[in-house]
């Protein structure tokens, strides 16, 4: 295997160990299959290009080309011309996904689904990172500048996910750089025949770089090991590593949270774009049904329940699933003693919209529908397995009407030592106000029946707060307790203060998405719309199991068991707000990947899913202060290199060709002979200016211990720099620039790793850089010096002289 082909194995495999980063981000990772084999097409371009005798700028335009036709092979393949060459559609397409993706990223937590536009950011992010990889380390030669691009490519998955595995994907990609590094090491030193770990040469031979009889593993060989080992941790670690919700292993698959065969579920994913849906301006329906219910006002269509709070967002748990039994298990926490009526509901879901949470009545005692779906019993929830949607489904529901009391609900045992555990949790950076405010409010109340009942009251009626869906509550820890004081806010703001503060309390509580019961119809069926989306809370009482309340003013129905001026079971108060027929609802649904752009624009086919955010105003760290910080973090990254990338870019410039004039020859031959001289400063050997150039050079060989070809370059330079000095009519030499390059390796052979890597990463020769800012400062002083000295002479000459008389 030849040197370059082994630097191209090597950056493949950093780049994709890299990009591994990027694996906890979205579920399912099948992108990352797609990743890998495009680019591993797109390094065999590269591969074959630096084959042919083309230029390096060339080679890298080859396969940017041909990585742009495989994107548009993969994703845009009915807009390309004979379905692969990119015209103008082809462009406007990919512009289109990369929207959608930037939405999308913008729209769900993580893991968020993989839409096709976010799997054309993350393929086609991991392609560009590979040719700039491979370009680098490859096609230039210059493997240490390639970690930079790794490591954008993994400070973007790092700023993202905020994993507490971070550090693993980490020490994943840097042992891709360094595997880079050792590759490019080696290479290097097995065109002078040394190899890691063999025996020293004996002097003067030169090695043919395959040692026999002396322990040293032929580079050939080496360079295979290499490349197997680099691949083979590339693909096989990062599906070991954890990712966020379960990884790859955990069975988790469909976008939006779906299953894999019925493990597990991960964490759906709701829209964090509330805002905007619920100000569309046209609303469209999504549900309609049928239902033997006496009344709907308390219908609610519920989706699924958010039960994790990081203080940021709400959103599912990790659960595991099942199929779906019939009839359902017996809510949980409800004792025989309470009211309650079967109902049996005929729900049918508009071809505009799908979504993989299926919404029926709660609690649901029974479902009778076709297709892949699975049980989560905890949240008795429904949610489709490998990509199954309600996109025009129709089905049964049959669900129970609870009626408790008021004093069954005021009497209720305290709940389960697990599920108060795990509903009660709340994050240490909950602002104090939350807690305060909370036991403020309820100061006074004898059960946490009564403290559920004054939250309620003191968001919908008695704390003087407005429903607002254009209001910017602001997003982060403090969006909360920031709701609490401006008291404006939709029904996300509501449910999500008044479960955070009956946590506080002590009162099990999460957050439920749905959909409100809709309007009336002439032919006696409900209409469900887009507006009709909502967010309310739940809270746990034993004996009654999850019970809703409605803390959003002007939404939806007050639960009757809440009410103190109304009996349990008596006539709806007239008073109450009917069934949501409002042109503003509170929470929307999620956009299915499938849905046209048009009408995912208009908001007609989203879906409602669970994890919204405490508001969609952007009142996190000012935009200035994260440039600020992500520029310095940058710097204090760079600074180490910054030596190393000076004297890169000082040697391309000496090395560089200049123009054709006798003055331009002669300028390039003391570049050359100049980098010659810093070269083997960078290997140890300081230069002299009181020598000769050819006594210099002979001093480069001896101390360099340089073999035969490096020293008759340093010594066919030295000739020609003193046939610029001394001859009349000096004659051009070409060649000089391979000879100074055959000098530089020649001296890297001759060292050890260590003073390699010194020469490389801390050249000796950078301090010419401080030598040139002091001379530019003392030249600088000088002048301004004799400035300064100048004007004042000039003024004291103006001044008025006093004659002795005068004085």
């Amino acid at each position: 295997m030849s040197g370059r082909a082994r630097l191209a194995l090597c950056a493949t495999a950093a780049t994709l160990m890299a990009s591994g980063a990027l694996l906890p981000l979205v579920d399912p990772a099948t992108w990352y299959l797609q990743a890998v084999i495009l680019l591993v097409l797109q390094s065999g371009v590269g591969a074959l290009a630096r084959r042919m005798p083309l230029a390096r700028p060339v080679t890298v335009a080859v396969q940017a080309l041909v990585t742009l036709l495989l994107l548009t092979l993969v994703f845009a393949r009915e807009q390309a011309i004979a379905g692969i060459l990119p015209g103008p559609d082809v462009f406007q397409r990919f512009g289109v996904l990369l929207e959608a993706g930037g939405n999308d990223v913008g729209r769900y937590a993580i893991p968020a689904p993989l839409s096709d536009g976010i799997r054309l950011m993350l393929v086609g992010g991991v392609l560009v990172i590979g040719l700039a990889v491979d370009a680098l380390a490859v096609t230039f030669r210059t493997a240490a500048p390639a970690g930079l691009p790794l490591l954008a490519l993994y400070s973007v998955a790092a700023g993202l996910s905020g994993d507490g595995a971070g550090w693993l994907w980490f020490l994943l990609a840097a042992a891709g750089y360094l595997l880079l590094l050792l590759a490019e090491g080696r290479d290097r030193l097995s065109q002078w025949g040394r190899v890691f770990g063999g025996s020293p040469r004996a002097p003067g031979r030169v090695s043919g770089g395959l040692e026999s009889n002396t322990g040293a593993v032929a580079p050939v060989r080496t360079g295979r090991r290499i490349g197997a080992v680099a691949l083979g941790v590339a693909l096989v670690v990062p599906l070991a590593l954890p990712a966020l919700d379960g990884g790859l292993l955990d069975g988790s698959g469909g976008p939006g949270g779906g299953s894999g065969g019925g493990g597990t579920i991960s964490a759906v994913n709701p829209l964090v774009a509330l805002q905007d849906s619920l100000n569309q301006p046209e609303d469209r329906e999504v549900i309609s049904y049928r239902t033997n219910a006496e009344q709907t006002d308390e219908l609610y269509l519920r989706i699924v329940s958010l039960d994790q709070f990081d203080g940021t967002t709400w959103k599912t748990t990790v659960r595991r699933i099942e199929g779906v039994p019939s009839p359902l298990p017996t809510p949980q926490g409800l004792r025989p003693d309470v009211r309650r009526t079967e109902i049996q509901t005929n729900i049918s879901a508009a071809d505009s919209y799908a979504q993989n949470w299926l919404p029926m009545p709660y609690p649901a005692s029974d479902v009778k529908i076709d297709g892949r779906w699975r049980y989560e019993p905890v949240g008795r929830a429904l949610v489709g397995d490998r990509g199954q949607t309600t996109r025009g489904e129709q089905y049964q529901v049959k669900s129970l009407v609870v009626e408790p009391t008021a004093e069954q609900l005021a009497d209720a045992p305290p709940p389960p030592d697990a599920l108060r555990r795990e509903f009660t949790k709340v994050p240490d950076s909950l602002p104090d106000v939350v807690a305060d405010r909370a036991r403020q409010v309820t100061k006074g109340a004898a059960n946490p029946y009564e403290q559920a009942v004054k939250l309620q009251d003191y968001f919908a009626s008695d704390g003087g707060f407005t429903y607002n869906t254009r209001v910017r509550a602001g997003s982060g820890p403090a969006a909360i307790g920031r709701f609490l004081e401006q008291k404006e806010g939709f029904c996300v703001h509501f449910s999500f203060a008044m479960a955070s503060m009956a946590r506080t309390l002590g009162i099990p509580a999460r957050v439920a998405v749905g959909f409100t019961p809709g309007s009336a119809q002439a032919d006696g069926s409900m209409s469900v719309g887009l507006r009709d989306a909502h967010a309310w809370p739940e809270l746990y009482f034993e004996g009654v199991g999850w019970t809703r309340f409605e803390p959003t003013p002007n939404r939806g129905t007050v639960p009757e068991y809440t009410r103190s001026d109304v009996p349990s079971g008596g006539a709806n108060d007239p008073d109450t707000p009917e069934p949501s027929t409002s042109s503003e609802p509170s929470a929307a649904p999620s956009a299915s990947d499938s849905c046209p752009a048009d009408m995912r624009q208009q908001g007609g086919c989203t879906s409602a899913a669970p994890q919204v955010t405490a508001g969609s105003g952007g009142d996190g760290p000012p935009i200035g202060m994260i440039v600020g910080v992500s520029l310095a973090a940058l710097l204090i990254l760079a600074v180490p290199f910054l030596p190393m990338l000076w004297r890169t870019r000082v040697r391309a410039v000496r090395l560089g060709s200049g123009g054709r004039t006798e003055a331009d020859g002669a300028a390039r031959t003391l570049a050359a002979w100049l980098e010659v001289t810093d070269t083997a400063w960078d290997h140890g050997i300081a230069p002299d200016e009181s020598l000769t150039p050819r006594k210099a050079a002979a001093r480069i060989v001896r101390v360099g211990e340089l073999t035969a070809a490096p020293a008759e370059a340093v010594h066919r330079v030295a000739a020609a720099v003193e046939q610029v000095l001394y001859a009349p009519r000096p004659h051009p030499v070409s060649g000089l620039a391979d000879d100074v390059r055959r000098v530089h390796d020649g001296l890297n052979a001759a060292v050890g790793r260590a003073g390699r890597l010194r020469a490389t990463l801390a050249p000796r020769s950078a301090a010419r850089v401080v030598w040139a800012v002091s001379d530019r400062w003392a030249a600088f002083t000088a002048r301004w010096s004799e400035r300064i000295a100048k004007r004042w002479t000039a003024l004291t000459r103006k001044l008025p002289r006093r004659t002795p008389q005068e004085g």
